[in-house]
């Protein structure tokens, strides 16, 4: 599993991965960190994380 962005090479929480994987696709293989994620959403990174408590609220299990 990468441990880096795929963009700025910044270090990834599992949050991140499972976001990548919600927003983009479910099979990927390379990450974005949240920075990385809010730039490509044209959202901000405190929208992202709430997205996430969101989905974890809602037992997605990308955010166990």
């Amino acid at each position: 599993m990468a441990d880096a962005c795929l963009q700025c090479a910044s270090p990834l929480s599992r949050d991140e991965i499972g976001l990548t994987k919600k927003l983009i696709n479910r099979g990927c293989t390379e990450f974005l960190c949240y920075a990385c994620l809010a730039k490509r959403f044209d959202v901000t990174v405190e929208e992202l994380r709430r997205k996430v408590e969101e989905f974890r609220e809602m037992g997605c299990t990308l955010f166990d």
